[in-house]
């Protein structure tokens, strides 16, 4: 009686003991591959003004962006002093990422500009266009409302001349735009109709500078 009460034993906790590490394997397993988001992208239609081609070239860096930006999460203002994310959407990639690709794009649109690229391309230029994105949220601008009603988009840039490394030219450019719907498609729309004006206008501002090429 005494040794199979022992065996019996033995066999539920070694039960007990895999069925722990089973559990461990699971919360392991929803760790690493936690539920995807559904991601969105950007594809702002920016207006840039008519005018000469520059004959100079052009780096972009990577925006500055505090943490709660700097983030491929879809940030949230419900007060002015607070910052909050949508739940289960992200970006494709981080918030800074993402407004560099679409600064380079609208300069090479443009057709205005001899080269324009990112930064990390490591080619020379004649100037470098240094950033910062100060907003980049959907916010409540209604007390009271159900849901955000605008979306801020608000960028800070210089112009610095290489390879001496001098401010040129400094310049903000902000936008919002209305939330024109209850679905989150409405809200990616207004992130893409105030990225498109805060592009446009830099664009359109930085072309507007008389430089000469370094060297001239």
């Amino acid at each position: 009686m005494r040794k199979g009460t022992g065996k019996g034993a033995a066999r539920s906790v070694l039960g007990a003991v895999t069925a722990a590490v089973l559990l461990l394997g699971l919360a392991a397993c929803s760790t690493l591959n936690p539920t995807a988001p559904h991601l969105y992208t950007l594809t702002p239609r920016a207006s840039v003004a008519d005018g000469p081609k520059a004959d100079w070239q052009l780096l972009v860096e990577t925006p500055a962006a505090a943490a709660g930006i700097d983030t491929p999460r879809i940030a949230l203002a419900r007060t002015p002093t607070s910052l909050d994310y949508f739940a289960d959407v992200s970006w494709a990639d981080r918030a800074p990422n993402m407004v560099q690709g679409l600064i380079v794009q609208t300069f090479e649109d443009s057709g205005r500009i001899v080269s324009v690229g990112r930064d990390t391309v490591g080619l020379r230029s004649d100037y470098v266009l240094k950033s910062e994105l100060r907003d980049f949220q959907a916010e409540y601008a209604t007390p009271g409302a159900a849901l955000p009603d605008r979306v801020h988009v608000r960028l800070s840039a210089k112009l610095v001349a290489m390879p001496r490394r001098t401010i040129e030219a400094g310049e903000t450019f902000e936008a919002s735009a209305p939330v024109r719907g209850r679905s989150f498609t409405d809200i990616v729309a207004a992130f893409d109709e105030a990225l498109g004006r805060v592009t446009g206008d830099l664009v359109t501002w930085t072309l507007s500078q008389r430089f000469r090429p370094s060297g001239s």
